[in-house]
């Protein structure tokens, strides 16, 4: 069985854990999950994976808003997103960003969100969960405007966005997506990433890897992503999750326990 992993991104504050996420955040180290960080979504979020970091010695949190969660914010919003993000546990700012996905959404309110938050970001010297989707060229001026330290998750884009991304010196994290059939796009764009560069990730309760698809994500699935990233890498898969642990751990400032 493969070990040394870190969920780079997970949302065990999800309504899909309901029933038993204790019962299994307690069982996950003895299937080979080492670390886990939890992204936010919105400020209940924020709150709730914080309680879950304080829980865990192996939980992580971050503090932040989804850009489907930018409109209808309180006024203080960002006041609160600050005060979590000094807690200890609390190693990122996000997930954050701009999703033009769904149809009646604001470009604008989503575009104040992410910018504030990765002002925020470069205030407390703490680094970024970004999210993009169908936002490319947008996310891109943002990130080079601020050129913030932090991560680009579920990466959806080419190789040669990969490239663009790698050039601010952030890190690129893939899920299950990469086990999909249809996942050339994926593929290609992990190929362009180097090892030092690589974060494995679940995005659970979603995106579950082949053989698991259609079931609820967890942490200790990433092994088929890793299993599937080695592949295409050429390594042994303990030598990738391995390389992925330890970029984990350095964009996060974890010391090892």
């Amino acid at each position: 069985m493969t070990g040394n992993i870190f969920d780079s991104h997970s949302h065990y504050a999800d309504s899909a854990f309901d029933p038993d996420r204790h019962e299994l955040l307690r069982a996950l180290p003895g299937m080979g999950v080492r670390y886990v960080m939890l992204a936010s979504s919105d400020l209940r979020d924020t709150a709730a994976n914080l309680e879950l970091a304080k829980a865990y010695p192996y939980v992580y949190s971050a503090a932040g808003i989804h850009p489907e969660s930018a409109e209808d914010l309180p006024e203080n919003w960002l006041s609160i997103v600050r005060e979590t993000a000094l807690a200890p546990k609390v190693m990122a700012i996000g997930e954050c960003g701009l999703d033009y996905h769904y149809e009646n959404f604001s470009p604008d309110a989503q575009k104040a969100v992410f910018e504030a938050q990765l002002g925020l970001a470069a205030d407390l010297d703490m680094p970024v969960i970004v999210h993009t989707r169908n936002a490319w060229e947008d996310t891109m001026a943002i990130l080079k405007k601020y050129r913030p330290r932090g991560v680009v998750h579920c990466f959806s884009g080419s190789a040669e966005t990969a490239a663009e991304v790698l050039k601010l010196g952030m890190y690129i994290g893939f899920t299950g997506v990469l086990t999909f059939q249809n996942a050339k796009k994926a593929v290609r764009a992990l190929e362009a990433v180097p090892l030092d560069r690589l974060l494995l990730e679940t995005d659970c309760p979603y995106m579950a890897p082949v053989p698991m698809r259609g079931q609820r994500c967890d942490s200790s699935m990433i092994r088929y992503t890793a299993e599937k990233a080695a592949e295409i890498k050429g390594v042994p898969v303990q030598e990738l999750i391995d390389a992925a642990c330890r970029n984990a751990l350095a964009l996060y400032s974890i010391k090892e326990d």
